[in-house]
């Protein structure tokens, strides 16, 4: 109710959040006190049993201790002293006032206990595997132009891909070749919502995705990410099974502009700085400029030293689109995937941020998923999809021309079943 409280006012629904709330904090209150209630009736529960025993106890040695001087003996039960009925009272008491308090704490203890079952199964889930051997370094080419591993940064990328049959370790040059090979996928393995998916995307080449909501855009995306394996088929990245490559330096590879954009709190620069900590101000300043990011950013109260909390709040979506954008530049990736990355901007602006989105993408394997057709007229391909199969693939002038799906949906000419 807290965080949507503008959609709230927007359709008039206080009255029915309150009541929502009322009933909420009334089922708590009926609760609490059935807690505390329960707790409260077993410490004097536990002390009268105490004191109880306390009585018996005496009682009994007592009139043990009283035929311990007739020298008779009780039911059958050897005598006792004084100090043994001491001894006894005093263990009595000692026994029953840890109980007591257990039994008082008892509905601090429900509530810990259900806490810790959410820690508890949050710590138990599995970490994803990595099962992958072939590194991205920092390579240079010799006299021969052999590719050689470097420490320092050179602007030159390469897989560095170990063979265990033998021993040797050949280097690929980091291009963005990227080729799905009938490729299956389901979330679980009941449903598949990719079927026999292949692509091929050449290192420089801008692909893009379109189709209805739920065709599978998006997954795709996650799948050259690893966020998720396939079931069947392959994916190589510059000839590589991307199964091969280490997680972290497949991702460190990628630049990923998302719709939903995260801020962290922190400076614009250091969120600028993000994907490459060791990235000068004056790069920062560049991939501003480049997505056209630089303009609102230094009329900010502190320009680039402006602190964000809240995820950005305090600026609008588009701009928060913007930073990301900028974000992904800094990086520099041979390979980016923007996923509906001008959605939240206006046209005036996004054609303006497109322009510089194309310069950002030259040279590089682009893949874009897009709603607003007008962004993917450009495209080397277009990859239609519909219900988790690739239906239409080629230029916009050639989809257009064959005047099917992708045509009906740049035109707006859906027909009706």
């Amino acid at each position: 109710m807290i965080n949507g409280q503008k959609v709230v006012k927007i359709f008039c629904h206080e009255e029915k959040a309150k009541e929502q709330f009322d009933g909420k904090n009334i089922e708590l209150c009926e609760n609490t006190y059935k807690a505390n209630a329960n707790a409260n009736v077993l410490m004097p529960l536990n002390n009268c049993l105490g004191y109880l025993l306390y009585v018996i106890l005496a009682v009994i040695g007592g009139t043990m201790a009283i035929n311990d001087v007739t020298n008779v003996r009780c039911f059958g039960i050897g005598l006792m002293t004084i100090g043994d009925i001491v001894a006894f009272l005093q263990l009595s008491r000692s026994f029953i006032m840890p109980i007591g308090q257990v039994s008082q704490q008892l509905n601090a203890i429900a509530m810990a206990m259900a806490g810790a079952q959410r820690i508890f199964s949050l710590i138990d889930e599995q970490p994803e595997t990595d099962d992958g051997y072939v590194t991205l370094v920092n390579a240079k080419r010799d006299e021969s132009g052999k590719l050689t591993e470097t420490a320092e940064r050179t602007g030159l990328w390469a897989w560095k891909h170990p063979h265990t049959a033998d021993g040797s370790v050949t280097y690929t040059e980091l291009k963005g070749n990227v080729v799905l090979d009938d490729v299956d996928f389901g979330y679980v393995p009941e449903k598949m919502v990719l079927h026999n998916i292949d692509l091929y995307a050449e290192p420089g080449q801008k692909v893009a995705f379109v189709g209805a909501t739920g065709a599978g855009k998006t997954t795709i995306t996650n799948l050259i990410n690893r966020f998720y394996d396939i079931a069947d088929g392959k994916i190589r990245y510059d000839g590589i099974n991307i199964n091969k490559i280490k997680k972290a330096d497949l991702r460190h590879s990628l630049g990923v502009v998302l719709q939903d954009v995260n801020l962290f709190t922190g400076t614009v620069m250091e969120n600028l700085r993000y994907g490459k900590p060791d990235a000068t101000d004056e790069e920062c300043i560049a991939a501003a400029k480049l997505a056209n990011a630089d303009g609102f950013i230094r009329m900010l109260p502190e320009g680039y030293n402006t602190v964000l909390k809240g995820d950005g709040s305090g600026l609008s979506q588009g701009q928060r689109q913007l930073i990301s954008i900028a974000r992904a530049a800094v990086a520099d990736p041979p390979v980016m995937i923007l996923d509906e990355a001008t959605s939240s901007i206006d046209t005036r602006t996004e054609a303006i941020v497109q322009a510089g989105m194309d310069a950002l993408m030259k040279g590089r394997t682009v893949f874009v998923i897009a709603h607003r057709l007008s962004t993917v007229r450009n495209s080397d391909v277009i990859m239609v999809l519909e219900q988790g199969h690739i239906i239409e693939r080629g230029s916009h002038e050639k989809l257009i021309a064959e005047k099917g799906q992708y045509y009906r949906l740049y035109t707006g000419a859906f027909e009706l079943d």
